[in-house]
Order: structure tokens, then sequence, then C-alpha cells
């Protein structure tokens, strides 16, 4: 089995940065009324910045596929050991493609103008990025290619346009529920992409995959982040509604998360986090990054909270995000971490990283144990 390393990551994140005082000049003001839990929610999560691929008209500036192509053209403009004739694998990850179909992969692929190729589209939502990535990995280890291509975009601002959520018959009065309007003020664009191969970037550092692990937990929770039903109808998809407008009208397609369920996203990680300690994947105090991917500052203070209770101790200085100037891009916000620490200077030679994505759709964690090696590791 081949090593696989990272030898460039790259991202895309649309505009400039959106302050918090701007948010519902782009996203808008529903029944022209702020709104009246943005400020709880932004106190929660402490994101001070995003970025949005629309504008301030709710013109959409670019597609989430036009976005994951430009991650991937970066990701390769920093790599000067492939040429996009060694690129034989594309996997992608979001949470809401373009279209319904075709795949996301092929769009992405036909943005790209990159030669033929396998691909693979991951659907679902933040653990989509690393299921792309994991995809990749075992591709590069298997020896079936030996450069390939991972990458996690999200166009979220357009899925809360005001103008939406004032067609529909249920909200008539104006206002929206928590579930959803907690969401508006969470989420934000952009996209990240990572360049695998066999050998190491002798360049500059790489870094080396030891493992990926993904588990999925649906059996033992019902659907918490969601969109295409109303848990309240009681009808189980949007597909068994008389109509497609009666579907939209009822809300059925908004994105919503279960607050009642959410809390369980933070035990459900930390279990498997230590879990991998006990089955003796990594050493806690052997990390020298934590690289979390978390939709609010929250859940940053529970994880910390579980750790100690189960025994483990990481200090803060440890703990690397950049959700406060970047914001939470779902899929891509692993990428977009990890492209942080690596381009600007961050990482040394020798280092390890953990890369942790919780995902609450219904309940998914994948952890990522990365080495920084320099060119001569694959000497």
């Amino acid at each position: 089995m081949n090593p696989v390393y990272i030898t460039s990551i790259g991202k895309f994140l649309p505009g400039d940065p959106v302050g918090n005082d701007e948010m519902e000049d782009y996203l808008g003001k529903i029944g022209g009324k702020p709104s009246k839990t943005k400020r709880i929610i932004l106190e929660r999560n402490q994101i001070r910045y995003r970025y949005y691929a629309m504008d301030k008209e709710q013109k959409s500036l670019y597609s989430n596929a036009e976005m994951a192509a430009l991650a991937i053209r970066d990701a390769l403009e920093r790599n000067g050991n492939v040429t996009e004739r060694d690129i034989g694998f594309l996997a992608t990850g979001t949470t809401r493609p373009d279209l319904l179909l075709p795949g996301f992969a092929s769009m992405v692929h036909g943005e790209t103008g990159l030669p033929v190729m396998e691909i693979a589209s991951h659907a679902g939502l933040c653990a989509s990025g690393t299921q792309a990535l994991k995809n990749a990995y075992i591709q590069i280890k298997s020896g079936e290619h030996q450069a390939a291509i991972s990458c996690g975009s999200e166009f979220y601002s357009r899925e809360f346009k005001h103008t939406k959520f004032e067609a529909q018959g249920i909200y008539s009065n104006s206002r929206i529920p928590f579930d959803t309007d907690f969401l508006r003020f969470m989420l934000s664009d952009g996209a990240g992409a990572a360049v695998l191969q066999n050998t190491p970037n002798p360049a500059g550092l790489s870094l080396r995959i030891e493992w990926i692990d993904n588990k999925s937990f649906a059996n033992q929770y019902e659907v918490c982040m969601y969109s295409g039903m109303n848990k309240e109808d009681g009808i189980s998809s949007w597909h068994d509604y008389p109509s497609i407008h009666e579907a939209a009208d009822r809300g059925a397609l908004n994105m919503k998360q279960d607050v009642r369920l959410v809390n369980e996203i933070s035990k459900v990680g930390v279990i498997r986090f230590l879990e991998l300690v006990e089955e003796g994947r990594f050493d806690p105090e052997n990390i020298d990054w934590m690289v979390c991917h978390y939709s609010s500052h929250f859940f940053k203070d529970e994880l910390f909270k579980l750790l100690e209770l189960g025994g483990v101790h990481i200090p803060d200085e440890k703990w690397f995000t950049n959700l406060y100037t970047k914001g939470n891009t779902g899929a891509a916000s692993i990428y977009i971490m990890l492209e942080e620490l690596l381009n600007e200077g961050h990482l040394t030679e020798g280092q390890q990283l953990l890369a942790i994505v919780p995902e609450s759709g219904r309940f998914q964690t994948s952890f990522t144990l990365l080495t920084v090696v320099g060119p001569s590791a694959g000497a």
C-alpha cells in the first residue's frame, strides 16, 4: 500500500468578508423586519466575519461548482510537482449542489476543464468533505491513481434569502422558526481543495495522511440537521407532498436543525475520540494541532468539558480554528482550516495534526491523523 501525502491545499472565499452588522443587507430582512434571534445566535457562535457568494441584491456571483473549481485551481497553482495530466481522480463534497442532477463532481469537473478522469460525488453535510478526502486517499493508497484531488464547497447564503421565506404560506406572519433562523446566521460560503499524491512535495511541506476514520451513528439518533421534510407534518419526504409547490409552501425544503438534539454531537465526537485513543490510533500527548470543525464557539466549550471528564486535557493553544474570521463553510471548513495552517507558515516538520469533523445531520464523526513532512520524506 502506498503512502499518501496532501501536497498542496487551495481555497476560494467569495468577495470581501461580511461583518455581523451587514449580514441582513445580504440575506435580507424577512417581511422587512430584522431577526429577533440574530443577536443571541451571534453571541453564541462568536463568528465575526463570513463570506457570501451573492451580492446585496441577492444575485449569485458564482455557482457552487465554480467556487469548487477556483479552489482546485488555487491548489494546483500552489503545487509545482503535478500537472493536470497527472490527476486521475476527483472527489467532491457539498451540502447543496447547484443541480439535482447530474452529480456535483460532474459539474465541478466541467468547470475545471481538467482532462478526462474518474470522479465521485459525495453528498451530505460537513462530513461530505472528508468523505471525499477519504475516497481520494484510498485511490492513492491502493495504487489505483498516483495523484487525485478532493474538495469541499458550499453556497449556503442563497438558501436563506428573505424572499424565499416570504413566499412560503406557512410563514405569512414574517416569522420563521428558530431551527431555521439559527442557521441563517451560522453558515457561510466558500470552497477548499487538496491535491493528494503518493510522493511528498519536493519543494515544501506536505501532510502525510496516517489514517482517516469516518463513522456514522445514524442507527442511534433521528435526523437533526436536515432539509426535505417537516418533522411536524409527519411526512417522510418532500416527494410525498401532493406537489412540489405544497412542499415548498410548507417549508419542507428549508434547511433546519433540531435544537433539541444538536448538543448530542459534542458527546458523539468525544466518545469516538476516546475510543480511538483506547484503540491506540493516536496519543493525545503527541498531537501538536487539534484542527476541529465546530459550527459555534459554544460547542468548543462543550468539547473541552467532555474531554476533561474523559481524562484528556489538551491545552487551548493546540486547538486551531478560523471559524471566527472565515465563517462556518460546512464541507469546505476542514480544507479552509488546513489551508491556512499549511500556506501561512504555522507548521513545522514532524508535527502531528488531528483534523476533526463532527456532523449533526444524523450524527457522523470524521477524524484524520496527519504528519507534517518535508521534501525528503519520500526518499
